[in-house]
């Protein structure tokens, strides 16, 4: 009896992963002639007909939600944070330069031609190293901390719950995710943006975060990160929530097979699919803050009000919009692709997936 209680209360609700060896009904009668330990609690107590176990652990699998699986997603967050900015590194700096000074970058193209005419094809690449640093830091914190917190808040509500309820796990876990990870990017954020914006400030991060501090303080390293908590906050949980959601009706309505049937390769292109259509609704939501980070780290002493004054409500919703919903459509739809990569790596599910129904549990007669 004390066994069946115990696999009662240790059950992860079923939404959070659909896999193979995913939680199966099983008749206690069968499951108890071959137990010994099941056949004495069922002779002392009596026990359900039906009731549902955790999928048994297999050796050298990560077990599901155990240090060693948030280990590997906080490594699959880093590689897939860091990489993915790195690579967009010339669009971030057309996107911050056109936000800056519009009148000097009119347009893509233009700002293109502006930066090569001005600093050759390497300006492209200036601030690649905070860039890749902070948000590989922010990455980490990032999924890795998501998955723990929607384990954490699902346990709270409990398996019905936590199913019904499922979007606003979502969204708390991956709001409470990215209130970490922001403190982790923040100081290279605001170095980047700094680099990228003033051409001659610094070179790179070795010049440019002493230079930095020197100007403004260590404190003003998070000068920006109230901007940077209302542009990633939102964009992080339209992320993993659409992400999660997009990801399921894939499964639901335009996949016939099953998802534990379905190769790794069509899995992950599902994950690539899902996470570029989330990725433009993540831009949408957060460009008027980006435009807000992007003023205040460029300019000594500016406040919300007069990037607000300087942009127009107009311009603090649209200006760099197009550019940025390419650059975070493609960024997304990469890092969940890389992502999901490195855990069917290491031999864990990909993420997201159908919602089961709830499976009804018989109490155990005492």
């Amino acid at each position: 009896m004390a066994f069946i209680e115990n696999s009662r209360q240790s059950l992860v609700p079923s939404f959070l992963y659909t896999t193979p060896v995913s939680k199966k009904l099983f008749d206690v009668d069968t499951l108890v002639r071959g137990n010994p330990t099941l056949r004495t609690a069922s002779s002392n107590g009596g026990a359900s007909k039906s009731f549902m176990i955790p999928a048994p652990s297999e050796p050298g699998k990560i077990a599901m939600f155990s240090p060693a699986y948030y280990a590997a997603c906080t490594v699959g967050g880093t590689l897939c944070c860091g990489l993915t900015h790195m690579a967009v590194t010339p669009l971030d700096l057309v996107k911050c330069n056109m936000q800056i000074d519009p009148t000097k970058y009119k347009s893509i193209s233009s700002g293109f031609g502006v930066l090569l005419k001005e600093q050759g094809v390497k300006g492209f690449f200036r601030g690649w190293v905070p860039t890749l640093l902070g948000y590989s830091a922010q990455g980490a914190c990032k999924y890795g901390f998501y998955e723990f917190f929607k384990k954490y808040y699902s346990d709270i509500a409990g398996p019905e719950y936590a199913t019904k309820y499922k979007i606003l796990i979502y969204l708390a876990g991956s709001a409470s995710a990215e209130i970490i990870a922001d403190v982790a990017l923040c100081p290279m954020e605001a170095v980047k943006v700094r680099v990228q914006t003033q051409p001659g400030f610094a070179r790179g991060l070795s010049d440019g975060l002493p230079k930095f501090v020197k100007s403004e303080g260590a404190l003003g390293l998070y000068k920006g990160l109230v901007p940077l908590w209302g542009r990633q906050i939102p964009y992080t949980m339209m992320k993993f929530a659409s992400f999660e959601t997009i990801v399921e009706m894939l499964y639901k309505y335009a996949i016939p097979t099953p998802k534990e049937q379905c190769s790794k390769s069509l899995q992950l292109g599902v994950s690539f699919a899902g996470g570029y259509v989330a990725g433009i609704l993540c831009a949408i939501v957060s460009h008027p803050a980006d435009n807000l980070v992007s003023f205040l780290n460029n300019a000594k002493g500016a406040t919300v009000g007069d990037a607000v004054k300087n942009l127009g409500l107009w311009g603090l919703f649209t200006r760099g919009l197009p550019l940025r919903i390419v650059m975070i459509g493609t960024l997304t739809g990469a890092q969940w692709g890389i992502y999901d990569t490195f855990k069917v790596f290491v031999g864990l599910p990909t993420t997201g997936g159908v919602t089961p129904a709830p499976a009804a549990t018989v109490p155990a007669k005492v």
